[in-house]
């Protein structure tokens, strides 16, 4: 297992913001040009939270075989340990929370500056690391995450701009015992899969926090879970949120019953990509004029 190399070099810290503080142009350029996260802390109470975790725990011990899929623990799945970190999908069909945190207005203003006013959800999940779980592969997020194959992506790629935005929900203490989430700082800033010649595990920090924290990072940043050296569980809500136009991940609308869906809210309508019509039937479309500078006035 890699240990968090010791040294004298001070250690970075993402900026901390509160919902009172909250400047998305110091954020967006942190994001894009500064260590690549933030934290905001006080977005949500501790009854949001003891719900949140509840659910997710009930959820997950009924997955004691790790059947749902995960990301990143190929190590793990060799060990036999991947039992120790376990996934819970489509948490909006689980608990009204659920949508409250991802819908939380800080966040939708944060993710508006990031990613253009109809951004979208392309996942909410929950990730609990067990004691003696595994950490992950160092790793940069959907959609670069197989950037280790750049040959499949297009040519002069680049993180100038975002494609991706992670907030990561605290519910347990993230500590360096309990695995909390490592990280490069700057490393967003040259699109790149890390490989070993890049020494992440001597490079890197952590994303420290307490539940309720919220850390927001862009996803071209270089970052894993640690191993859960502790003796308690180690578990956050992770939300991807993605400009409007981009694939997602989880296909959120289908695994939602209908009711949701009649009955979301318009944030929540944006975040399932249901204002944006694409990609369209277009032989069967309605006629006439459907884009354009005058289309566009006229919304």
């Amino acid at each position: 297992m890699h240990a968090h190399a010791q040294s004298s070099r001070p250690k970075t810290v993402p900026r901390i913001f509160t919902p009172e503080t909250i400047d998305t142009d110091l954020i967006v350029g942190e994001l894009l040009d500064g260590v690549g996260a933030v934290t905001i802390r006080g977005l949500f109470t501790a009854d949001e939270i003891a719900q949140a975790r509840q659910i997710i725990m009930e959820e997950s011990n009924s997955d004691a075989q790790a059947a749902k899929v995960t990301h990143f623990q190929g190590a793990a799945e060799r060990e036999g340990k991947i039992n120790l970190q376990r996934r819970v999908w489509n948490l909006l069909a689980k608990g009204d929370v659920f949508s409250r945190m991802a819908a939380h207005p800080v966040l939708m203003q944060t993710m508006r500056a990031f990613l253009g006013t109809e951004f979208i959800m392309g996942s909410i999940a929950a990730n609990r690391i067990l004691p003696g779980g595994p950490g992950q592969e160092p790793h940069i997020d959907y959609p670069y995450w197989d950037y280790h194959c750049p040959q499949t992506h297009p040519s002069r790629l680049n993180s100038s701009f975002p494609l991706n935005a992670q907030a990561t929900i605290v519910l347990d203490p993230f500590t360096e015992e309990t695995g909390a989430t490592a990280y490069v700082p700057g490393s967003q800033r040259s699109l790149r899969y890390p490989d070993e010649s890049d020494r992440f595990f001597d490079r890197c920090e952590r994303m420290l926090g307490e539940p309720g924290d919220t850390v927001i990072f862009f996803g071209a940043l270089w970052h894993c879970a640690m191993p859960n050296r502790s003796t308690v569980d180690r578990s956050a809500v992770l939300i991807q949120y993605l400009p409007k136009w981009v694939k997602p991940m989880e296909n959120i609308p289908a695994a939602l019953p209908e009711s949701f869906l009649d009955t979301a809210s318009p944030d929540i309508r944006q975040l399932l990509g249901l204002n944006y019509p694409y990609p369209e039937i277009l032989d069967a479309a309605r006629g006439g004029n459907a884009e354009g500078r005058t289309m566009m006035k006229a919304r």
